[in-house]
């Protein structure tokens, strides 16, 4: 194979994590909504929670896109 097809390929699996941030922020909101609605008295105490979630998914997929740009232009 040659270096700049192994180049490719690399950073498009590194950019698979985008895709993966998109799903896990949909499930975190999913998740936060439902549990909001069968107990609304409990929601603002998870709150934190869902911020917290957020921002780890968002940050993965941030990550993901990085190393894919790293590998484009740094190798």
């Amino acid at each position: 194979m040659e270096a700049e097809a192994a180049k490719l390929i690399g950073a498009g699996l590194a950019a698979i994590a985008l895709a993966g941030a998109g799903v896990g922020i949909g499930h975190i909101f999913g998740n936060y909504l439902a549990g909001a609605l069968r107990n609304p008295s409990a929601a603002q105490s998870q709150f934190p929670n869902l911020l917290l979630g957020f921002a780890l998914a968002e940050a993965t997929g941030l990550f993901g896109l990085v190393i894919a740009l790293i590998i484009l232009f740094v190798f």
